[in-house]
């Protein structure tokens, strides 16, 4: 009984990690979701005033264009923990009940799957390997490589382009840990826990 506790011990251990960071990466989430609708909406009023008293301030517009691809990949990330993405009932809901949680395993491993692809893709796109034998030189490795990620920046902001497009493999490695946490809890191996700080009504979960 007591080596079945120790063999037990290091995955009840990765199960509370996986949870944990999941749910730091939720309240990440939602300060940054907050942030982010603030400083949209001060963009966007700032803009109005300014193009009304003609003196329309160029780089706004970009700012703002910036600021919801970042909204809409963290929200999407939140909304992958809090089960308030889209699915598809047609057929699962003339499913036994065994049935529907095996659907439910194979949907939310799929998730897992997806984001791991993800993961990769990102990878081998930012080629942060590539980038450290070029000696963190961004013209050798676009010579190199024909990858041109690190040369360009962005038109009025004159940002690195790579700054801005961090947010695919952050979305990437958070929507893996969200999955693997609905995961764990799908296969019943911890315990269902209501998110902290987002008010959800019945109707809100789609799956």
């Amino acid at each position: 009984m007591i080596e079945q506790a120790i063999a037990d011990a290091p995955a009840f251990s990765a199960r509370r990690v996986v949870v944990r960071a999941s749910s730091l990466l939720l309240a990440f989430e939602r300060i940054a979701l907050i942030g982010l609708m603030y400083l949209l909406t001060a963009l966007i009023l700032v803009n109005v005033v300014t193009r009304y008293s003609h003196f329309p301030i160029y780089w706004i517009d970009e700012s703002a264009v910036y600021c919801v691809v970042w909204l809409t990949f963290i929200g999407a990330s939140a909304m992958t923990r809090l089960r308030l993405d889209f699915a598809v009932s047609m057929m699962t809901e003339r499913l036994s009940t065994q049935n529907q949680k095996i659907a439910k395993v194979i949907a939310t491993g799929m998730v897992v799957v997806f984001g791991v692809a993800l993961i990769a893709t990102c990878f081998l796109w930012m080629d942060p390997i590539g980038l450290a034998r070029a000696g963190f030189d961004a013209r050798k490795l676009a010579a190199e490589t024909f990858n041109f990620l690190y040369t360009e920046r962005t038109q009025t902001l004159n940002w690195p382009t790579w700054v801005v497009y961090l947010t695919l493999p952050i979305f990437a490695v958070s929507m893996t840990v969200h999955g693997l946490a609905n995961l764990l809890e799908d296969l019943e191996l911890i315990p269902r826990t209501p998110p902290k700080g987002f008010q959800l009504s019945e109707l809100d979960g789609v799956n």
